[in-house]
């Protein structure tokens, strides 16, 4: 074994490396399984409300201890990098010919950012326990139930939104993981300190909790705008606003924010061209365009056609006469969700022009999706 194998020292370089690679949280969960997270997991997929999210009953099984992912590992070591915001991650809601971006899409894909340093901290922290020991790495897009975790490790707990709140920096950490099969010292869990508030169910603007601690995907902006392919829900385009990539108002309201710090990471700093987009403008990107805006973002990986169907969504939200003109060019998209999206955002701006329109874009029209959202406005007049 390596002269810092003992364990309190090897503690001491962990979390001294954690930060000097920039995470501001560092605990260590053991790998025993959290009976009640995989119970609320196993509920909210019997109830359906992962909506189109297949993978989530896919690998259930997988997401309920970490020995059924890798049997191996004896710690996890659960790190959290800061990312709030410099500003009222809300200010723009209200901003109706712009567009709102989630705070954690305005900057550098943070998956890039932190798996690389996932990886140095775990190589170094290995090279210092000695030989025979193995890591694995995961952010976000593995089978782990990082946010129990991130609970078991003493980083938050888990809010009645269902996501991660921390004393030190309320709403805003980004979470990775590291399986080892080093022994460490497990941290002592984070309790539950959300006490009788309940600001994040009342300022979901789509009723996406049926009850505390309980999400319905379903009517998710995040998930409406990001996970699927599906078309929006007409019921629930109206209550969407401008919000055209993901949503963060459940996050924004939650009381221990007033602790939170601006994130430090500077590649977590939001890009001024994404703080306050024109939808005008994004309702003008082709796809060369679309990918050179969103470059190195998650956005990215939504496709162009899904961000400007979300995009005209805000635009028959807007109530602005100058949109009509962007509305109308895309009536003719090459994309069936662009189109399908340009019918409901045209009736909402202009309902005698879309009305107008109807028979004879039925005429020439073949995408079922689409010939859908024109038949609707008959029914709505």
């Amino acid at each position: 074994m390596g002269a810092m194998s003992e364990p309190h020292a090897l503690r001491r370089f962990l979390e001294a490396d954690a930060r000097r690679l920039g995470f501001e949280a560092v605990g260590v969960a053991s790998v025993a399984e959290d009976a009640a997270a995989a119970g609320r997991l196993a509920e909210f997929v019997a109830a359906g409300r992962h909506g189109t999210m297949g993978w989530l009953p896919e690998t259930l099984e997988r997401r309920r201890s970490a020995g059924a992912l890798w049997p191996e590992a004896r710690s996890i070591i659960v790190l959290g990098m800061n990312y709030g915001p410099d500003e009222d991650p809300l200010a723009n809601v209200a901003r109706r010919e712009r567009g709102t971006i989630s705070v954690y899409a305005r900057h550098r894909d943070y998956h890039e950012v932190i798996k690389g340093r996932l990886k140095e901290l775990g190589q170094r922290l290995l090279a210092r326990a000695g030989e025979g020991h193995a890591m694995k790495v995961f952010v976000d897009t593995a089978p782990v139930m990082e946010k129990p975790l991130g609970q078991a490790a003493g980083l938050g707990w888990q809010g009645k939104h269902t996501n991660l709140v921390s004393r030190a920096f309320g709403s805003w950490l980004f979470l990775g993981s590291i399986f080892t099969t080093l022994d460490l010292a497990p941290d002592a869990p984070e309790r539950d300190r959300c006490g009788s508030c309940r600001a994040c169910q009342d300022a979901c603007p789509t009723d996406a909790f049926p009850a505390p601690y309980q999400l319905d995907a379903r009517r998710c902006i995040s998930y409406l705008t990001i996970e699927t392919k599906a078309p929006v829900p007409r019921a629930l385009r109206a209550r969407m606003g401008n919000r055209i990539y993901g949503c963060d108002d459940c996050l924004a309201v939650c009381p221990w924010n007033k602790f939170a710090a601006t994130a430090r990471e500077a590649k977590l700093v939001a890009r001024d061209e994404l703080r306050s987009p024109d939808l005008a403008a994004l309702l003008a990107l082709d796809e060369a365009d679309f990918r050179a805006l969103f470059a190195g973002s998650p956005v990215k990986r939504i496709g162009r056609a899904k961000f400007v169907a979300n995009c005209l969504i805000a635009a028959g939200n807007s109530g602005a006469a100058a949109l009509l003109p962007s509305v109308l060019g895309l009536l003719e998209d090459a994309e069936p969700p662009v189109r399908a999206m340009a019918v409901w955002a045209l009736h909402r701006l202009s309902p005698a022009e879309a009305l107008a329109r109807r028979p004879a874009a039925l005429h020439y029209e073949t995408d079922e999706s689409v010939r859908s959202e024109w038949d609707a406005l008959e029914q709505e007049g």
